[in-house]
C-alpha cells in the first residue's frame, strides 16, 4: 500500500473517531469527548494534507467523505441504535460502490 493511501486511511480513522467522540460530548458538555473531537479532527486535516502530496483533493475528499459517512452510520447503528431504514442503507451502499469505482478504476488516485 503506498503511504498516501495510509495517511487517507489513518485520516479517515480519525474523523470517524471525532465524530463518534461528538456524538458522546452530549454538545460539548463532557470534557473528555469533547477533547477528542478537535485532536480527532485535528489528526484528520493533518493527515489528509499529507494525502494531498499525492493524490489530487476532489478524490482525496470523495474517498475521506464518502468512507466517513459509510463507517459514521455503520458506528450510529451498532453503538447508538441509530436505525437505519432500506433507503439510508441503499444509499450507503451507492457511495461505498463510487469509492469502490474510484479507487479500482481511476487513473487520478496515484496508485
Amino acid at each position: 500500500m503506498p503511504l498516501h493511501y495510509l495517511y487517507l486511511v489513518l485520516a479517515v480513522a480519525a474523523e470517524t473517531i471525532g465524530t463518534t467522540a461528538l456524538q458522546a460530548s452530549q454538545q460539548f458538555t463532557r470534557l473528555g469527548p469533547s477533547l477528542l473531537v478537535v485532536v480527532g479532527y485535528g489528526f484528520a486535516f493533518y493527515l489528509m494534507a499529507l494525502t494531498l502530496r499525492h493524490m489530487p483533493v476532489g478524490i482525496v475528499y470523495a474517498i475521506w467523505s464518502g468512507l466517513g459517512i459509510f463507517l459514521i452510520a455503520i458506528i450510529g447503528w451498532v453503538v447508538f441504535g441509530q436505525r437505519l431504514d432500506l433507503p439510508a442503507v441503499l444509499g450507503l451502499l451507492l457511495i461505498l460502490a463510487g469509492i469502490l469505482v474510484i479507487h479500482l478504476f481511476s487513473n487520478t488516485t496515484g496508485h
